[in-house]
C-alpha cells in the first residue's frame, strides 16, 4: 500500500437507510446545489429586469430534464463496453449517473421551455445560468466529499485522500477498502475536492470579469461550457481505470467534456461582441 507523510482523511458518511428510502448526501447536495444555483441565476435576471417568471418555469423544466439527462447520457458508454447492455438496464434507478449529463439535461429542456415554447430568447437567460452552474457544482460536490465518491489513481500528493482502515466508502470504491491491522489502504487524487476548489475559483473569476465586461448574449453560457468541459476532460485523466464508464483510453467524462468544451468555445466567438465598461 502506498503511504504518504501527509495526505487528507477523514470518515466518509456512508449511505443511510431511512426506512425504505436509501439516504445519501450525494443527493441531498446535488439538489441543495440546484436550489442555490437557481436562485443565484434568478437573482441576475431580477436584477436586469428580465422575465423572471419565464425563467422560473423555465428552471423547473430542467428539473427533470436534469434528472433525465444525468441517467441517459450515461448509456452510450455503456452500451459500448457492455453489448448485452439492454431496456432493462436503461430504465433503472440504480444505474449510473452522471453530473455533465445533468447539466446537459437541464440547459435543453430549458430551452425547449424559453425558445421552443415561449419563443423567447434563450442566451439571455443562459448566461444568467452560467455562474448559477458554476455555483450548483461547487455545492453539489460537498456530498462527493462527504460519501468520499469519485476517487483517482494512486498518488503520493498531501492533497490525496488517505483510506483508513474501516472507512466504509461510496460503492464504486469498495475495492480500496481494507481494515486492521493494515495502517493505510492506499491514498487516492481526491478528484471531487479538486473539482469543488477549481469551480469556487472559478466562480468568483466569472463574476470580476461579468461586472467589468459586457459580452454579446450567449457569450458567459458559452465559456462555462468551455471551462467546464475543459475541466472535468483534465480532471479525469486522474480516474481512468478507478471504475467509471470507458470508450476505449477515454472515460466518457473525457469524451463529452471535450465535446462540451468546443461547442462552448465556438458559442463565445459566435456571441462575445466585446464591449468594456
Amino acid at each position: 500500500m502506498q503511504e504518504v507523510l501527509l495526505s487528507i482523511t477523514y470518515p466518509p458518511i456512508p449511505i443511510t437507510q431511512v426506512g425504505p428510502i436509501s439516504l445519501s448526501l450525494h443527493g441531498v447536495f446535488a439538489a441543495i446545489g440546484f436550489y442555490v444555483g437557481a436562485s443565484h441565476a434568478l437573482k441576475l435576471s431580477d436584477k436586469d429586469g428580465a422575465d423572471s417568471i419565464l425563467f422560473s418555469d423555465a428552471l423547473t423544466w430542467a428539473i427533470f430534464g436534469a434528472i433525465l439527462g444525468a441517467r441517459f447520457f450515461t448509456i452510450p458508454a455503456q452500451l459500448y463496453n457492455s453489448p448485452s447492455y439492454g431496456w432493462g438496464d436503461i430504465f433503472t434507478l440504480t444505474g449510473s449517473y452522471s453530473i455533465m449529463g445533468g447539466m446537459a439535461g437541464g440547459i435543453i429542456a430549458a430551452y425547449i421551455k424559453i425558445s421552443i415554447l415561449n419563443k423567447q430568447d434563450f442566451k439571455q437567460y443562459g448566461d444568467y445560468a452560467a455562474t448559477g452552474l458554476i455555483l450548483g457544482t461547487v455545492v453539489g460536490r460537498i456530498g462527493d466529499l462527504a460519501i468520499v465518491e469519485h476517487l483517482g489513481r494512486q498518488t503520493d500528493s498531501f492533497l490525496g485522500y488517505e483510506v483508513k482502515p474501516g472507512y466504509d466508502l461510496a460503492p464504486q470504491h469498495n475495492s480500496l477498502e481494507c481494515a486492521e491491522p493494515l495502517l493505510t489502504c492506499g491514498t487516492y487524487h481526491h478528484v471531487a475536492m479538486y473539482d469543488l476548489v477549481l469551480a469556487l475559483g472559478v466562480f468568483f473569476i466569472f463574476r470580476y470579469f461579468q461586472k467589468n465586461l459586457t459580452f454579446g448574449k450567449g457569450a458567459w453560457i458559452g465559456l462555462w461550457a468551455f471551462w467546464y468541459g475543459t475541466q472535468r476532460a483534465f480532471l479525469d485523466t486522474l480516474r481512468f481505470g478507478m471504475g467509471d464508464a470507458t470508450i476505449g483510453t477515454l472515460t466518457w467524462n473525457q469524451v463529452g467534456g471535450t465535446l462540451l468544451a468546443i461547442l462552448g468555445i465556438i458559442f463565445f466567438f459566435k456571441n462575445k461582441n466585446v464591449k468594456t465598461n
